[in-house]
C-alpha cells in the first residue's frame, strides 16, 4: 500500500479549511520564507505533487516523506501545520545541504527551492529562460527584479512579471509546466510595494520566445517586436 494522499483544496473547501485563526503553517524561528513557499506550492494546487510521490533518481525518500506526511497532507486535511513539523524538515535540509543555518536563519525562498528540488529530490528545472538572445539557462523559479516604478502603486502580478521580463530583456524559451514566481523584496528594512494584487491567470503570450503574435496596428501576424 502506497503513501496516503490528500487532494489540494479548491473553491468552498479551501475557504472552509484554510480560513480563520490557527490555520496555515505555524511560523517559528525565521521560518516565514519556507512556510510561505510550501503553502503556495501545495495548499491549493497539485502541479508539484510529483515532488511528494515520484522516486526521482537522486530522491531522498526521508525528506520526501516528511514533506508529504508531516506538512502537505496535514495542511490539506486540517488546514494547519505545526511549527515542529517544519522544523523537522529544516533539520533534514541542514543535514543534506551545504548550509548549517536552515534551522534558525532567514533565507531566500529560492535557496530553499533549489536545495529541495535540485539536490534533495533531483527534479529537472521547471523554467528555461533566454536573456538578450544569449544562451538559455534553466532554473526552478523566477524572482521579480525591477526598479521602483512611480506609476505602479498597487500592481498586479501580470504587470510585475511583464515589466521585470522587459527590463531584463528576458523570454521564456518554452511554456513552463509550472511557473513559480517570487515577488519583489518585502523584508524588515525595505518594502517595494505595500500590496500586490494576485493575478488569477497569467498571460505569457508576450513573454514567449518566437511565439506568433498579432501586429497591434494591422492585426496580421507580427514580424517585428518593439519593446
Amino acid at each position: 500500500e502506497g503513501p496516503e494522499s490528500y487532494p489540494p483544496l479548491r473553491n468552498e473547501a479551501a475557504v472552509r479549511v484554510l480560513q480563520g485563526r490557527m490555520k496555515g503553517i505555524q511560523g517559528h524561528c525565521n521560518s516565514c520564507y519556507m512556510d510561505a513557499a510550501l503553502f503556495s506550492l501545495f495548499s491549493c494546487t497539485s502541479v508539484l505533487d510529483s515532488m511528494l510521490f515520484m522516486p526521482f533518481p537522486l530522491c531522498d525518500r526521508n525528506v520526501q516523506g516528511i514533506l508529504r506526511d508531516e506538512i502537505v497532507n496535514p495542511l490539506r486535511r486540517t488546514g494547519f501545520v505545526r511549527a515542529s513539523s517544519v522544523m523537522h524538515l529544516r533539520e533534514q535540509l541542514t543535514d543534506k545541504g551545504q548550509c548549517s543555518s536552515f534551522t534558525n536563519a532567514e533565507k531566500d525562498p529560492e535557496e530553499f527551492l533549489n536545495l529541495i528540488m535540485q539536490q534533495i529530490l533531483g527534479i529537472e528545472p521547471l523554467l528555461k529562460l533566454q536573456s538578450g538572445g544569449q544562451k538559455e539557462h534553466e532554473c526552478y523559479c523566477y524572482q521579480i527584479f525591477m526598479d521602483k516604478q512611480e506609476d505602479l502603486v498597487v500592481p498586479d502580478v501580470q504587470q510585475l512579471v511583464e515589466r521585470s521580463f522587459l527590463s531584463s530583456d528576458l523570454k521564456l524559451v518554452e511554456i513552463p509546466s509550472c511557473f513559480i514566481i517570487q515577488m519583489p523584496r518585502f523584508g524588515k528594512e525595505y518594502k517595494m510595494f505595500s500590496k500586490i494584487i494576485p493575478s488569477l491567470e497569467l498571460d505569457i503570450t508576450d513573454l514567449l520566445l518566437d511565439s506568433p503574435r498579432e501586429c497591434c496596428l494591422c492585426g496580421d501576424v507580427a514580424t517585428l517586436e518593439c519593446s
